[in-house]
């Protein structure tokens, strides 16, 4: 096994914005938003041995309510292009960063499984149970995601490290290269 990364909704080898962070090893595993969840379910289920679990700026939308999620739906079905474009504004502020570069066409059934995603927390202690070290990255000016709810839920299974002033992408404008 090498090194697995799994990328966010919308995106393509973003890896490297993480690279200040990654750990990048045969036992390693890694994800953003997302992909954080792809890789959550990924370190659960494989029998290939997990060291470390690494979560950047998980989608966590536990704590909206159906009708938040059902208008986030809808405002994708009706102008993807225009949703995809306010969310990569919103994935980078509070940093400037173009992440055009990034892009790839979301699925409907993507968002749909990001919003509706239900992290359990018996499924994140048997990952403990199993040796896996997690890690959960946030930035605590997130468009995307509450961060202070997410760092609530997550620090109970995980060492949380919380960015002041970056976002989703775990940047501000003095972070930015």
């Amino acid at each position: 096994m090498s090194n697995k990364y799994f990328s966010g909704f919308s995106l393509c080898d973003e890896e490297e914005l993480f690279n200040d962070y990654s750990i990048k090893n045969d036992f390693t595993v890694s994800g953003f938003s997302l992909g954080a969840q792809y890789a959550f379910e990924y370190a659960l289920n494989t029998s290939n041995r997990v060291d470390l679990l690494q979560l950047y700026s998980p989608a966590f939308f536990q704590d909206k309510d159906k009708k938040y999620k059902r208008l986030q739906l809808m405002f994708f079905k009706k102008d993807v292009l225009k949703y995809c474009n306010t969310f990569l504004t919103n994935i980078a502020s509070p940093s400037k960063q173009n992440l055009d570069k990034y892009f790839i066409q979301g699925t409907f059934e993507e968002l749909d499984s990001l919003l509706n995603y239900d992290w359990v927390e018996e499924k994140l202690l048997a990952l403990t149970k199993k040796g896996t070290k997690i890690e959960v990255f946030l930035g605590s000016d997130d468009k995307i995601v509450n961060a202070q709810k997410s760092k609530e839920f997550f620090k109970k299974y995980a060492t949380v490290y919380y960015f002041k002033n970056a976002g989703h992408i775990l940047k501000n404008d003095e972070t930015n290269d």
